[in-house]
């Protein structure tokens, strides 16, 4: 393995006689960070997971500008008989309390059967709601509920939340009694709230991990305080490195604080313990130098190999995993210049304490002998069953065309929730109850304007029942749905007359219902007359299901002459995003372990060793997919990055292992072998423990993907560990069996 060079050690020289400098530039710089950290927004909504660039995105922001698609919240009132007149009374008390809410307009089905039928008695009404499908269908009214839309004119979280918070007060005050709340509001509001709060969730046990842990490897107390104040500031200033570029914390944006916190633990643990093992005789600050020197090519290319692989994030179509990617990157590289600069002036600074290399070493010279030995010995049995268990993972993870589907995919936002909210429970009630209701957007822009014509009223009236007609339609609202309301609540029917005069006549007068009649004109654009909204409640809303109603109404839309026609909404975006997942874990893998190769092939110069250097990283990452397929559980916006995380992170124990490998080139492997455990086996121990412990951190969260990605993760630096000791050195053994154990 290459030498550092002499400039290399002559840097590292000019950073210690600079200590004093480098102590005062942190003191000054990291407050500052860690404010503008403190400042960074949050955002929960599904649909931000998508690339500002992506034409949907873009089609669907277009799309809002003319028709305006305002949050609204569902409040469901249960009841045995919803028509009975204390249940209207309540219902009648509640939506008066709610518009007096500021940004929120209130109205149920009662609103729209009272304006029809004034003074209708309870009878009637329930006669007027349940003689059509067209409320059952929105989920409006039903055998034992009826339900209140509130729509909310809110422009931020802030807003939403204050909003929310005046709705239940508002419930409150009409006594409306336990009502069921079901929304996208509310999913976004809570995500928000957890994106922003997961940080203070799992510092706490990172912390206590911080002091244990150093107290543990090296029972000093001016050791512990060079590792918390070089945590602090590589954290405050990573995470204020994205809010400097723009970036926002999302659902799995907590993962960069963490991420960073965890890396730069173990990188210091590597450091320290180096610098901890001083020879007798030699002075401090010469042993610094060496230890400095010695760890400067494999802490580098380990932190090197994280940052590409983190940065090959930057490759996905979805926005936060992209921003994630960019931000960790960003701030590993912070973490390795505080690691050689901070860090190293905190050593001297606090003058924490070294000890006899010798005397350090004794804890692994029995165990050693003993890890080889076995190594050799079932080096077949170990080696295979690693490939076994990465080939079994990969079917596992990509599936068999023909025969496997891939891993599921999982990005329905009800099951980010805790499971212990009652708004996730709302929502699943709903959804058994009611309607599982997919939104989705028919976007027609006509080629002139001619939206209230007879001629083009009747071919959208055409294209919306041929809509309805399709088996996962549940409803299709448009134009002259208002107009066939109006026929039913006339007593005459809800189809509007095929005949061409008499369609006319039945819709003359739309353009002046579209003066009068604002929730008309969310569906007609009043200033052009030449867009047009069809809305479309429809179910499976999973990838396959929206990709199969998007090519139907394709095929319907043609038969519109000149007309552009468009899905866009929400739903779309959602859906994206689940498509996106898998994609962005593969792209990413294969980039980070290419990247990975690469630095590691300049650094030790060997296509062979590099190989199984990836050995444990790939048995850690392949085995962790091939349990979770097993065990059922699917991957989501958190759960995706394992493979990178991972990936990136486990490289860093194979080459401390293989630089101090490299220093017995010439030894027969047995005595280069004890050589590299002796000197970092203990290191990748105690690296490792933090990696996972860290990461378990998130096992508190209450938010099921980040608890999730924890547990998981976890469990998969535990089995990159145990096949650092046994598949690696195994591997070896065998490329390199001409060697003897102890020659």
């Amino acid at each position: 393995m290459p030498a550092v060079p002499d400039r290399a050690s002559w840097l590292l020289s000019r950073i210690l006689a600079l200590r004093r400098p480098i102590l005062v530039f942190y003191a000054v710089l990291v407050p500052f960070a860690a404010l503008r950290a403190a400042r960074i927004r949050s955002e929960g909504g599904i649909d931000r997971l998508v690339r500002a660039d992506d034409p949907d995105y873009l089609a669907t922001r277009a799309f809002q500008q003319i028709f305006p698609d305002k949050p609204s919240v569902l409040i469901v009132f249960e009841s045995a008989d919803p028509f009975a007149p204390p249940n209207l009374e309540r219902v009648g008390a509640a939506v008066g309390e709610l518009r007096k809410v500021p940004r929120v307009s209130a109205f149920s089905v009662l609103d729209v059967l009272r304006r029809a039928r004034p003074g209708a008695t309870p009878d009637e009404l329930r006669r007027l709601a349940t003689g059509t499908g067209f409320f059952s269908r929105q989920g409006l009214v039903g055998p034992g509920f009826l339900t209140v839309v509130a729509d909310l004119d809110v422009h931020s979280g802030a807003e939403r939340d204050a909003t929310l918070a005046a709705i239940d007060a508002a419930l409150e005050t009409a006594q409306a009694g336990p009502v069921r709340h079901v929304g996208a509001p509310y999913v976004e509001s809570w995500i928000e709230k957890q994106s922003g709060a997961a940080s203070a969730h799992y510092f706490p046990f990172f912390g206590a991990l911080v002091v244990a842990a150093t107290l543990l490897l090296y029972r000093s107390l001016r050791t512990l305080l060079a590792f918390l104040l070089s945590l602090a500031s590589a954290v405050a200033l990573a995470v204020a490195a994205g809010g400097w570029l723009g970036f926002a914390f999302s659902i799995i944006s907590v993962l960069v604080p963490l991420t960073v916190l965890v890396t730069t633990l173990a990188t210091l643990v590597y450091l320290h313990s180096r610098f901890v093992d001083r020879p007798a005789g030699l002075e401090l600050g010469a042993h610094q130098l060496a230890a400095l020197r010695n760890k400067l090519l494999p802490v580098t290319a380990s932190m090197a190999a994280a940052v590409l692989g983190f940065a090959s994030l930057s490759v996905s179509a979805l926005r936060p995993i992209r921003e994630m990617g960019i931000w960790t990157a960003l701030g590993l590289l912070i973490s390795w210049i505080v690691a050689f600069t901070l860090f190293p002036a905190l050593q001297l600074a606090l003058r924490t304490p070294t000890r006899s290399a010798e005397r350090s070493g004794e804890r692994w010279q029995r165990l050693i002998p003993a890890l080889l030995s076995f190594a050799r010995r079932r080096r077949h049995v170990l080696v295979g069953a690693a490939l076994a268990v990465c080939a079994a993972g990969a079917v596992a993870l990509f599936g068999i065309p023909g025969r496997l589907a891939p891993m599921s995919v999982g990005v329905d936002t009800v099951f980010y929730l805790d499971p212990t909210l009652p708004v996730r429970s709302d929502i699943l009630w709903f959804r058994e109850n009611v309607a599982d209701l997919n939104v989705a957007h028919v976007w027609i822009h006509l080629p002139g304007p001619t939206a209230t014509s007879p001629e083009t009223l009747r071919s959208l009236d055409d294209l919306q029942h041929r809509i309805e007609s399709l088996p996962a339609v549940i409803e299709a609202i448009g134009p002259t749905t208002f107009l066939r309301l109006r026929r039913y609540f006339a007593g005459q029917g809800e189809d509007i007359p095929r005949d061409p005069a008499q369609f006319a006549r039945a819709t003359a007068d739309l353009e002046q219902l579209l003066l009068t009649e604002p929730s008309l004109r969310g569906y007609v654009d009043v200033n052009g007359l030449r867009d047009v909204n069809l809305t479309v409640l429809f179910r499976h809303g999973d990838a396959a299901g929206y990709s199969a109603l998007a090519a139907a109404i394709a095929r319907e839309g043609a038969s519109l002459s000149g007309a552009q026609v468009r899905l866009v909404g929400q739903s779309l975006l959602a859906t994206k995003v689940g498509a996106s997942l898998v994609p962005t874990l593969a792209e990413s893998f294969a980039i980070t372990a290419a990247l990975i190769f690469v630095v590691f092939l300049f650094v030790f110069r060997s296509a062979s060793a590099r190989l199984l250097a990836m050995i444990p990283s790939l048995f850690a990452i392949l085995a962790t997919f091939l349990g979770m397929r097993l065990l059922g559980v699917s991957l989501n916006v958190a759960t995706i990055l394992i493979a990178t995380t991972v990936l990136g992170t486990t490289e860093t124990d194979q080459v401390h292992f293989f630089h101090h490998l490299h220093e017995r080139d010439e030894a027969p492997l047995g005595d280069a072998l004890a050589h590299a455990l002796r000197v970092s086996g203990g290191a990748i121990v105690f690296a490792t423990a933090i990696n996972a412990a860290g990461f378990l951190a998130l096992s508190f969260s209450s938010f099921p993907p980040l608890r999730q990605f924890g547990l998981i993760t976890g469990a998969a630096f535990a089995l990159a560990l145990a096949a650092d000791f046994t598949a690696l050195p195994a591997g070896l053994w065998l490329t390199r069996r001409g060697r003897s154990l102890y020659s």
